[in-house]
């Protein structure tokens, strides 16, 4: 099929490539004209891991192409994705559909009549207005538009596509279902695997099944602070309970709360939606204000494990990205903790292995490491707040002798108190007490 993908971002370009990966003809369209011209040369603006080859095999194959003229693009397409940004819209947290209804009305300008499908991820009721707006713009068209959301984790966005666990869509006649099995048929899933909705239903999904992960999060997050205060262990309390095929081990990593592209934004939309319609959801609401209290609160276990007071004192932090495996730092706890440091005083150096330049348009008055180990020099305390794979086997001998004082707060549970002990280190960790202090288990977080 001849595939038009409307926003080169994040998940137009994993979806727009992993499309032409399957034998399809896609084009990816973008009004950023930089990011075009790199993508031509081979240069993908994102980290995801596979990414890259499959832009550049694909691209020299001639199944995938990209450009800035919509009008182009749109030539005689079978399908029209729109993957473009939704952030939440400042003041009310809302999101944001400037993008999505401007790439509705362009559309409709300079396409005939075709199958429009929303990839973004969008509040009840949006395919709706892109389908008046559609109506309006290009009368006497016929524009058939469909709900399509994505569920895409950052670091593992390939396989989460080519092996997907669901495809939800959302449709509301038979000829925009058999447009949609057409272009998912390459991946040869059961009929189970696709769950044909209505368009609201399809939206909804979305933003339920982020919420739904968002609270497991910060549940844990809170029986974490308890096992701390009654002496019991979050990692085996997450392994009994996961144990329960009703609850899952997933997304029960004790840490330093949720971030990414993802989880804050969709819980804040849902809440906004729930509003307006007059539907109280007060988990959700919970669970977002249980996150941002929890960000900043790791920076105040930080201070603790250095003695009470950082002002004038060094502070090391490994891991900026909000999980490992991409180089995504938006709303990453990260951030939140330095930002907290330095507020209190603290002099900050951190290293990432591929946030870092994301995170230099974020913070201030950062020193930024060339790796782990520059990063520990003349600190006070370490941090380690993102458990990338670089980080879970490092030379603790190397490091006692880079820092000023032996203090490690390792935010995701990664290594074990009594080696830290005998590597003659102070260890802080989340949730577990010090005598059954063992390794957490990484999992992504989206």
């Amino acid at each position: 099929m001849r595939i038009a993908m409307i926003g080169s971002g994040y998940v137009g370009l994993v979806s727009g490539a992993c499309f032409a990966d399957f034998g399809h003809r896609v084009v990816c369209v973008d009004k950023n004209a930089n990011r075009i011209a790199a993508l031509k040369e081979g240069e993908v603006p994102i980290f995801e891991p596979g990414l890259e080859d499959i832009v550049a095999s694909n691209t020299a194959a001639g199944r995938l192409a990209f450009t800035t003229d919509l009008a182009e693009a749109l030539e005689r397409v079978d399908v029209v994705f729109i993957a473009v940004g939704t952030p939440s819209r400042r003041g009310d947290g809302h999101a944001d559909l400037t993008y999505v209804h401007a790439a509705a009305r362009e559309i409709a300008e300079a396409s005939p009549s075709t199958v429009v499908v929303v990839k973004s991820t969008v509040p009840v009721g949006t395919c709706d207005e892109v389908s008046r707006i559609m109506g309006e713009t290009g009368p006497g068209k016929s524009f058939e538009v469909v709900s399509n959301p994505e569920f895409l984790r950052e670091g593992a966005a390939i396989k989460d596509f080519k092996k997907p666990d669901r495809i939800v869509v959302g449709v509301d006649n038979d000829h925009a279902r058999a447009t949609m099995a057409e272009v998912y048929r390459p991946l040869g899933l059961n009929p189970g695997q696709i769950q044909y909705t209505t368009r609201r239903t399809a939206e909804l999904i979305k933003y339920a099944a982020n919420a739904f992960l968002a609270m497991k999060v910060s549940y844990i997050n809170e029986i974490a602070d308890l096992c701390e205060s009654v002496g019991a262990d979050v990692s085996e309390v997450a392994t009994g309970i996961g144990m329960d095929a009703r609850i899952g081990r997933a997304f029960l990593n004790a840490g330093p709360g949720y971030g990414g592209s993802c989880f804050p934004k969709d819980t804040r939309a849902l809440l906004k939606v729930a509003q307006d319609a007059g539907a109280r959801m007060q988990l959700v609401e919970t669970t977002i204000a249980v996150n941002d209290a929890r960000k900043r609160g790791m920076a105040r276990k930080v201070i603790a494990a250095a003695g009470g007071n950082v002002r004038g004192r060094n502070v090391g932090v490994l891991g900026l990205a909000f999980k490992p495996d991409t180089d995504d730092v938006r709303e990453s706890p990260a951030l939140a903790v330095i930002t907290a440091l330095q507020d209190a005083g603290a002099q900050v150096s951190a290293f990432d292995p591929e946030g870092m330049d994301q995170a230099r348009k974020e913070l201030r008055d950062v020193t930024f490491a060339d790796d782990a180990y520059s990063c520990a020099s003349g600190t006070d305390a370490l941090v380690l707040v993102t458990e990338w794979d670089s980080f879970r086997a490092l030379d603790f001998d190397r490091l006692r002798a880079e820092m000023n004082t032996p203090v490690l707060v390792d935010l995701r549970n990664v290594y074990r108190g009594d080696e830290m002990a005998r590597r003659g280190f102070r260890y802080v960790c989340i949730g577990r007490p010090d005598e059954s202090r063992r390794p957490g288990l990484s999992e992504a977080a989206e």
